[in-house]
Protein backbone atom coordinates (compact mmCIF):
# COMPACT_ATOMS: atom_id res chain seq x y z
CA UNK A 1 0.00 0.00 0.00
CA UNK A 2 2.79 2.29 1.00
CA UNK A 3 4.82 1.65 -2.21
CA UNK A 4 1.44 2.77 -4.31
CA UNK A 5 1.43 5.74 -2.70
CA UNK A 6 5.27 6.83 -2.82
CA UNK A 7 5.38 6.98 -6.51
CA UNK A 8 8.10 8.93 -8.22
CA UNK A 9 5.66 11.71 -8.87
CA UNK A 10 4.65 11.93 -5.06
CA UNK A 11 7.94 11.83 -3.93
CA UNK A 12 9.00 14.92 -6.85
CA UNK A 13 6.47 16.68 -4.89
CA UNK A 14 6.56 16.15 -1.52
CA UNK A 15 10.43 17.12 -2.20
CA UNK A 16 9.37 20.15 -3.79
CA UNK A 17 7.40 21.40 -1.43
CA UNK A 18 9.45 20.32 1.56
CA UNK A 19 12.16 22.79 -0.46
CA UNK A 20 9.35 25.15 -1.11
CA UNK A 21 8.83 25.77 2.77
CA UNK A 22 12.33 25.52 3.55
CA UNK A 23 13.18 28.42 1.40
CA UNK A 24 10.16 30.58 2.75
CA UNK A 25 11.58 29.52 6.35
CA UNK A 26 14.98 30.80 5.57
CA UNK A 27 13.70 33.79 3.44
CA UNK A 28 11.90 35.07 6.40
CA UNK A 29 14.64 33.99 8.80
CA UNK A 30 12.47 31.48 10.65
CA UNK A 31 12.73 28.19 12.86
CA UNK A 32 15.03 26.59 12.22
CA UNK A 33 16.94 29.31 9.86
CA UNK A 34 17.13 31.92 12.59
CA UNK A 35 20.54 33.79 12.31
CA UNK A 36 21.84 36.76 14.32
CA UNK A 37 23.74 38.00 10.70
CA UNK A 38 21.85 40.43 8.68
CA UNK A 39 22.38 41.75 5.13
CA UNK A 40 20.42 43.81 2.96
CA UNK A 41 21.64 44.93 -0.74
CA UNK A 42 19.79 48.45 -0.23
CA UNK A 43 23.03 50.20 0.33
CA UNK A 44 24.42 52.83 -0.96
CA UNK A 45 28.11 55.00 -0.48
CA UNK A 46 27.36 58.50 -0.11
CA UNK A 47 29.51 61.72 0.08
CA UNK A 48 29.72 65.67 0.55
CA UNK A 49 28.68 66.37 -3.24
CA UNK A 50 28.66 69.96 -3.39
CA UNK A 51 27.19 71.82 -6.42
CA UNK A 52 28.83 75.11 -7.43
CA UNK A 53 27.14 78.27 -8.80
CA UNK A 54 27.92 81.92 -8.70
CA UNK A 55 26.50 84.68 -6.41
CA UNK A 56 26.96 86.85 -9.53
CA UNK A 57 25.64 87.34 -13.13
CA UNK A 58 28.26 87.47 -15.87
CA UNK A 59 29.79 86.02 -18.47
CA UNK A 60 32.41 83.48 -18.06
CA UNK A 61 35.62 84.75 -19.13
CA UNK A 62 37.70 81.71 -17.87
CA UNK A 63 37.61 77.75 -16.69
CA UNK A 64 41.43 76.34 -15.97
CA UNK A 65 40.02 72.99 -15.05
CA UNK A 66 38.59 70.22 -16.70
CA UNK A 67 36.31 67.19 -15.39
CA UNK A 68 36.84 65.01 -13.00
CA UNK A 69 40.27 66.76 -11.93
CA UNK A 70 41.22 66.67 -8.30
CA UNK A 71 41.20 70.37 -7.07
CA UNK A 72 42.48 72.05 -3.67
CA UNK A 73 40.93 73.71 -1.22
CA UNK A 74 40.72 77.37 -2.36
CA UNK A 75 41.83 76.62 -6.07
CA UNK A 76 40.67 78.55 -9.08
CA UNK A 77 38.14 77.10 -11.39
CA UNK A 78 35.89 79.29 -12.99
CA UNK A 79 35.96 83.40 -13.21
CA UNK A 80 33.43 85.72 -14.43
CA UNK A 81 34.10 88.79 -16.03
CA UNK A 82 34.49 91.56 -12.89
CA UNK A 83 34.85 94.51 -14.78
CA UNK A 84 31.67 96.26 -14.02
CA UNK A 85 32.42 94.71 -10.34
CA UNK A 86 35.56 96.79 -10.15
CA UNK A 87 33.94 99.92 -11.26
CA UNK A 88 31.41 99.09 -8.61
CA UNK A 89 33.85 99.26 -6.19
CA UNK A 90 35.38 102.74 -7.05
CA UNK A 91 32.07 103.87 -7.45
CA UNK A 92 31.22 102.88 -3.28
CA UNK A 93 34.47 104.19 -2.01
CA UNK A 94 34.26 107.33 -4.15
CA UNK A 95 31.11 107.88 -2.26
CA UNK A 96 32.67 106.97 0.71
CA UNK A 97 35.73 109.51 0.22
CA UNK A 98 32.75 112.14 -0.06
CA UNK A 99 30.93 111.00 3.38
CA UNK A 100 34.09 111.26 5.09
CA UNK A 101 34.58 114.52 3.80
CA UNK A 102 31.35 115.90 4.84
CA UNK A 103 32.17 114.21 8.31
CA UNK A 104 35.49 116.07 8.26
CA UNK A 105 34.11 119.20 7.49
CA UNK A 106 31.32 118.96 10.29
CA UNK A 107 34.01 118.65 12.83
CA UNK A 108 35.64 121.37 11.26
CA UNK A 109 32.38 123.21 11.43
CA UNK A 110 32.08 122.33 15.56
CA UNK A 111 35.35 123.86 15.96
CA UNK A 112 34.70 126.90 14.88
CA UNK A 113 31.67 127.03 16.50
CA UNK A 114 33.35 126.59 19.40
CA UNK A 115 35.24 129.82 18.76
CA UNK A 116 32.61 131.58 17.64
CA UNK A 117 31.62 130.78 21.68
CA UNK A 118 34.48 131.76 23.66
CA UNK A 119 34.30 135.21 21.27
CA UNK A 120 30.74 135.72 21.89
CA UNK A 121 31.57 134.97 25.34
CA UNK A 122 34.71 137.65 25.33
CA UNK A 123 32.27 140.17 23.97
CA UNK A 124 29.92 139.90 26.99
CA UNK A 125 33.00 140.57 29.11
CA UNK A 126 33.68 143.39 27.37
CA UNK A 127 29.91 144.63 26.96
CA UNK A 128 29.73 143.90 31.11
CA UNK A 129 32.39 145.82 31.75
CA UNK A 130 31.25 148.80 29.66
CA UNK A 131 27.64 148.44 31.55
CA UNK A 132 29.59 148.71 34.86
CA UNK A 133 31.26 151.60 33.67
CA UNK A 134 27.88 153.06 32.49
CA UNK A 135 26.03 152.46 35.62
CA UNK A 136 28.78 153.66 37.70
CA UNK A 137 28.60 157.26 35.87
CA UNK A 138 25.03 157.31 36.02
CA UNK A 139 25.02 156.40 39.54
CA UNK A 140 27.28 159.68 39.94
CA UNK A 141 25.33 162.04 38.16
CA UNK A 142 22.35 161.45 39.74
CA UNK A 143 23.93 162.26 43.32
CA UNK A 144 25.56 165.09 41.40
CA UNK A 145 21.90 165.61 39.94
CA UNK A 146 20.52 165.78 43.69
CA UNK A 147 23.20 168.14 44.85
CA UNK A 148 22.24 170.88 42.16
CA UNK A 149 26.14 170.46 40.85
CA UNK A 150 25.51 169.32 37.47
CA UNK A 151 22.87 170.60 34.92
CA UNK A 152 20.04 167.39 33.80
CA UNK A 153 21.44 167.13 30.42
CA UNK A 154 24.98 165.33 31.66
CA UNK A 155 22.56 163.20 33.92
CA UNK A 156 20.33 161.86 30.43
CA UNK A 157 23.39 161.38 28.67
CA UNK A 158 24.64 159.42 31.35
CA UNK A 159 21.33 157.57 31.31
CA UNK A 160 21.32 156.57 28.15
CA UNK A 161 24.78 155.62 27.43
CA UNK A 162 23.74 153.40 31.00
CA UNK A 163 20.75 151.81 28.54
CA UNK A 164 22.88 151.13 25.50
CA UNK A 165 25.16 149.04 27.44
CA UNK A 166 22.39 147.27 28.98
CA UNK A 167 20.99 146.42 25.47
CA UNK A 168 24.63 145.47 24.27
CA UNK A 169 24.65 142.98 26.54
CA UNK A 170 21.77 141.66 25.90
CA UNK A 171 22.61 141.41 22.55
CA UNK A 172 25.91 139.86 23.85
CA UNK A 173 24.29 137.13 25.39
CA UNK A 174 22.14 136.03 22.66
CA UNK A 175 25.02 136.09 20.68
CA UNK A 176 26.64 133.56 22.87
CA UNK A 177 23.35 131.67 22.79
CA UNK A 178 22.84 131.56 18.90
CA UNK A 179 26.41 129.97 18.93
CA UNK A 180 26.02 127.44 21.30
CA UNK A 181 22.90 126.63 19.36
CA UNK A 182 24.29 126.29 16.10
CA UNK A 183 26.96 124.41 17.61
CA UNK A 184 24.24 121.75 19.15
CA UNK A 185 22.94 121.72 15.20
CA UNK A 186 26.36 120.71 14.03
CA UNK A 187 26.72 117.76 16.68
CA UNK A 188 22.72 116.83 15.97
CA UNK A 189 23.97 116.89 12.33
CA UNK A 190 26.62 114.52 12.92
CA UNK A 191 24.72 111.54 13.85
CA UNK A 192 23.42 111.48 10.08
CA UNK A 193 26.56 112.20 8.84
CA UNK A 194 28.69 109.17 10.90
CA UNK A 195 25.53 107.19 9.77
CA UNK A 196 26.30 108.00 6.02
CA UNK A 197 29.71 107.33 6.27
CA UNK A 198 28.99 104.03 7.70
CA UNK A 199 26.41 103.06 5.07
CA UNK A 200 29.02 104.08 2.48
CA UNK A 201 31.44 101.67 4.15
CA UNK A 202 29.15 98.79 4.04
CA UNK A 203 28.44 99.48 0.35
CA UNK A 204 32.05 99.35 0.00
CA UNK A 205 32.25 95.84 1.58
CA UNK A 206 29.44 94.61 -0.75
CA UNK A 207 31.10 95.87 -3.72
CA UNK A 208 34.04 94.43 -2.51
CA UNK A 209 32.07 90.88 -1.97
CA UNK A 210 30.46 90.92 -5.20
CA UNK A 211 34.01 91.36 -6.73
CA UNK A 212 35.28 88.39 -4.94
CA UNK A 213 32.45 86.36 -5.96
CA UNK A 214 33.35 86.82 -9.86
CA UNK A 215 35.93 83.66 -8.96
CA UNK A 216 34.47 80.59 -7.54
CA UNK A 217 36.94 78.45 -5.95
CA UNK A 218 37.11 75.26 -4.51
CA UNK A 219 35.34 74.98 -1.15
CA UNK A 220 37.55 72.15 -0.45
CA UNK A 221 39.76 69.34 -1.34
CA UNK A 222 38.16 66.87 -3.51
CA UNK A 223 37.38 65.49 -7.68
CA UNK A 224 35.16 67.88 -9.91
CA UNK A 225 32.32 65.81 -11.65
CA UNK A 226 31.44 66.90 -15.31
CA UNK A 227 32.59 70.82 -16.02
CA UNK A 228 28.83 72.51 -17.33
CA UNK A 229 30.37 75.91 -18.01
CA UNK A 230 32.15 77.33 -20.80
CA UNK A 231 34.43 79.77 -21.50
CA UNK A 232 32.11 82.88 -23.08
CA UNK A 233 28.80 81.67 -21.46
CA UNK A 234 26.88 84.04 -19.53
CA UNK A 235 25.84 82.56 -15.92
CA UNK A 236 23.18 84.17 -13.36
CA UNK A 237 23.34 83.80 -9.82
CA UNK A 238 22.08 80.17 -8.89
CA UNK A 239 23.37 78.76 -12.35
CA UNK A 240 24.82 74.95 -12.09
CA UNK A 241 28.18 75.22 -12.97
CA UNK A 242 29.85 72.09 -11.55
CA UNK A 243 30.11 69.53 -8.23
CA UNK A 244 32.71 69.15 -6.00
CA UNK A 245 33.03 65.51 -4.32
CA UNK A 246 35.57 65.61 -1.46
CA UNK A 247 37.09 62.48 -0.35
CA UNK A 248 34.53 61.70 2.85
CA UNK A 249 32.46 58.88 2.25
CA UNK A 250 30.24 56.83 4.16
CA UNK A 251 27.01 53.79 3.52
CA UNK A 252 23.62 54.20 4.02
CA UNK A 253 22.14 50.94 4.03
CA UNK A 254 18.00 50.58 4.61
CA UNK A 255 17.29 47.97 6.81
CA UNK A 256 14.11 46.40 7.51
CA UNK A 257 12.28 47.03 10.46
CA UNK A 258 12.05 43.09 11.52
CA UNK A 259 16.20 43.28 11.30
CA UNK A 260 16.68 46.52 13.75
CA UNK A 261 16.64 44.33 16.98
CA UNK A 262 19.81 44.18 18.48
CA UNK A 263 21.59 46.03 16.15
CA UNK A 264 23.84 48.71 17.88
CA UNK A 265 26.28 51.62 17.67
CA UNK A 266 29.71 50.52 16.90
CA UNK A 267 28.66 46.73 15.99
CA UNK A 268 31.44 45.61 12.80
CA UNK A 269 30.11 45.82 9.35
CA UNK A 270 30.83 44.20 6.16
CA UNK A 271 30.80 45.68 3.08
CA UNK A 272 30.65 44.36 -0.13
CA UNK A 273 31.18 46.64 -3.00
CA UNK A 274 29.82 45.77 -6.51
CA UNK A 275 31.90 48.43 -8.50
CA UNK A 276 35.66 46.42 -6.58
CA UNK A 277 34.37 42.55 -7.72
CA UNK A 278 32.67 42.81 -4.86
CA UNK A 279 35.81 43.00 -2.34
CA UNK A 280 34.81 43.50 1.43
CA UNK A 281 35.89 46.36 3.51
CA UNK A 282 35.57 46.87 7.04
CA UNK A 283 33.14 49.04 8.79
CA UNK A 284 30.86 50.28 11.49
CA UNK A 285 27.66 51.27 12.57
CA UNK A 286 27.79 54.74 13.04
CA UNK A 287 24.14 56.16 14.01
CA UNK A 288 20.49 55.30 12.90
CA UNK A 289 17.79 57.56 11.04
CA UNK A 290 15.54 59.14 13.73
CA UNK A 291 12.85 57.91 11.41
CA UNK A 292 11.90 55.49 8.49
CA UNK A 293 12.50 56.19 4.99
CA UNK A 294 8.17 56.75 4.44
CA UNK A 295 8.39 59.31 7.15
CA UNK A 296 10.51 61.70 4.64
CA UNK A 297 8.62 61.17 1.23
CA UNK A 298 7.17 63.61 -0.19
CA UNK A 299 3.75 61.99 0.07
CA UNK A 300 2.47 60.13 3.16
CA UNK A 301 0.94 57.07 3.29
CA UNK A 302 -2.91 57.48 4.53
CA UNK A 303 -3.27 54.34 6.53
CA UNK A 304 -6.85 55.36 8.00
CA UNK A 305 -8.17 54.46 4.51
CA UNK A 306 -9.87 50.82 5.65
CA UNK A 307 -7.72 49.29 3.48
CA UNK A 308 -4.84 49.01 5.10
CA UNK A 309 -1.85 46.22 4.40
CA UNK A 310 1.09 45.85 6.61
CA UNK A 311 4.29 46.33 4.65
CA UNK A 312 8.03 46.74 6.63
CA UNK A 313 9.23 49.73 6.97
CA UNK A 314 13.00 50.44 6.40
CA UNK A 315 15.38 52.32 8.67
CA UNK A 316 18.56 54.12 7.47
CA UNK A 317 21.73 53.52 9.17
CA UNK A 318 24.83 55.24 8.47
CA UNK A 319 27.81 52.91 8.21
CA UNK A 320 31.41 54.50 8.94
CA UNK A 321 33.97 52.91 6.52
CA UNK A 322 37.14 52.09 9.03
CA UNK A 323 38.76 50.30 5.74
CA UNK A 324 42.10 52.03 4.65
CA UNK A 325 43.01 50.00 1.69
CA UNK A 326 43.45 51.29 -1.65
CA UNK A 327 40.40 49.76 -2.10
CA UNK A 328 38.66 52.00 0.10
CA UNK A 329 39.96 55.15 -1.19
CA UNK A 330 38.11 54.21 -4.40
CA UNK A 331 34.57 54.20 -2.66
CA UNK A 332 32.44 57.15 -4.81
CA UNK A 333 29.18 58.57 -3.91
CA UNK A 334 26.24 56.23 -5.35
CA UNK A 335 27.87 52.96 -5.53
CA UNK A 336 26.12 49.79 -4.87
CA UNK A 337 27.07 47.76 -2.12
CA UNK A 338 25.80 45.07 0.30
CA UNK A 339 26.26 45.53 3.66
CA UNK A 340 26.28 42.29 7.07
CA UNK A 341 25.98 42.85 10.35
CA UNK A 342 26.25 40.27 12.98
CA UNK A 343 24.16 41.15 15.61
CA UNK A 344 26.19 38.25 18.15
CA UNK A 345 29.10 40.89 18.00
CA UNK A 346 29.37 43.63 20.40
CA UNK A 347 30.53 47.39 19.31
CA UNK A 348 34.01 47.21 18.73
Amino acid sequence: MLKKFLTPATILIILGALIGTSLVLYAWRLPPFTSSIEMTDNAYVRGYVTTLSPQVSGYVVDVPVQDYQSVEKGQLLARIDDRIYRQKLAQAEAALATQRAALDNSRQQETAAQARIASSEAAVDSVNADLEQAESQSNRQDSLIRSGVVATSAQEQAHAARDRARAAMAQAKAAVEVSRQDLQTIIVNRNSLEAAVANAQAAVELAKIDLSNTEIRAPRDGKLGEVGVRVGQYVAAGTQLMAVVPKDVWIIANFKETQLAGMTVGQPVEIRVDALDRKVLKGRVERFSPATGSEFSVIKADNASGNFVKIAQRMGVRIAVDDTTEAASLLTPGMSVTVRIDKSVGPA
